[in-house]
């Protein structure tokens, strides 16, 4: 009996061999995989075997699958060098370009992470500082939409607050800022073996939501990692259109394995929305270090996209046609109750 457990994936398109049965892989292309190969063996077969023959069916009705929009997801190691953190996030833009992305994301602090608050407020730019601007003329070069999710923006109230707004900054091809969204949930907690966090020392929590923003690669709805855990934004997100949930992070070395991919996977399938998860990774300083595993989850819940732990990207197409007709086969958002809600995002007593 030959053993196909391995397979392949290709980052130029689908592979074709002689095997008769596939499954959707982690990079978003297809693993052809025999599950079981032999006369007289039974052929076990399995959800995921039944998931990625409808997969396929639905690529099959797209015009082309290498024409579906390719986004980008870049994961990177954040240091208190802004100048060095650039270098990194456009070497990786470039990347992205390059393999035909239309749309790059960059994680949360993408341009810094400090050691302290007090670094944190000194390091800080307004949204017409000196940093955005080099963003602004990188996207124009590369004729790339950017995802810059979690720049540490002194707002309008700097000078009163001496606080900064964790802001996530969506810039056109041209390198216009077409969205911002300022982060609502503030990260306040103490997590053993991880220790404290007090996002709120230094940042002010945003005031509203941000409308989904229409991109080559679908309408996207903004949001921020603590963000993920509450699924009201999501659902919030998704009612007013959106098709891409994004999720920038830093995702600490303990809330990473227990939480991060399930989370990411829940949002997608509660949603029927494709989501795209920037993270940082590996070791910013002695006083802190990030889980990594970036990744984009289809509108199933199925990961089709990753990074590992340490800096780099993954690549993903995005196939509303598919999101569309999962939302019809399986019309979760008509069955919904918000009669029976109401009280949902109240405090606990």
């Amino acid at each position: 009996m030959r053993d196909w457990s391995k397979g392949w994936a290709s980052s130029s398109g689908l592979l074709t061999n002689s095997c008769p049965f596939f499954r959707v892989l982690d990079s978003g292309y297809l693993d052809f995989q025999y599950f079981v190969l032999h006369p007289g063996f039974p052929m076990l077969v399995t959800l995921r075997l039944a998931y990625a023959i409808y997969r396929l069916r639905t690529m099959a009705a797209s015009s082309s699958f290498s024409e579906l929009p390719l986004v980008a997801v870049c994961q990177v190691t954040s240091t208190p060098d802004k100048e060095q953190n650039f270098k990194t996030c456009a070497e990786l833009i470039r990347e992205a370009a390059r393999l035909g992305a239309c749309l790059a994301f960059l994680p949360e602090a993408f341009d810094f992470i400090a050691r302290d608050p007090e670094e944190t407020r000194r390091l800080s730019e307004p949204l017409s500082g000196n940093l955005l601007e080099e963003y602004t003329q990188l996207a124009r070069e590369c004729g790339l939409w950017l995802s810059l999710g979690g720049f540490h923006e002194r707002g309008q109230d700097w000078e009163q607050t001496q606080k900064i707004y964790n802001c996530h900054v969506i810039l056109n091809n041209m390198g216009s800022v077409v969205a911002t969204y300022r982060k609502t949930h503030l990260c306040d907690v103490e997590i053993p073996g991880q220790g404290p966090m007090r996002e709120s020392n230094s940042t002010i929590p945003g005031p509203s939501l941000e409308s989904p923003i229409s991109t080559p690669a679908g309408k996207i709805g903004l949001a921020i990692c603590y963000d993920m855990r509450f699924p009201e934004l999501s659902l919030a997100l998704v009612q007013a259109g959106a098709e891409i949930l994004t999720y920038p992070s830093a995702f600490g070395s303990v809330t990473g394995p227990a939480h991060w991919e399930v989370l990411l996977r829940a949002r997608a399938i509660e949603t029927q929305c494709y989501v795209v998860a920037a993270a940082q990774c590996g070791r910013h300083h002695e006083k802190r270090a990030s889980y990594g595993h970036s990744m984009v989850v289809d509108p199933w819940g199925t990961v089709v996209a990753r990074c590992s732990e340490g800096p780099g990207l993954c690549l993903a197409r995005i196939d509303l046609n598919y999101l569309q007709q999962l939302r019809k086969q399986l019309p979760v958002f008509q069955h919904r109750r918000p009669d029976l809600y109401g009280n949902l995002g109240h405090p606990l007593s």
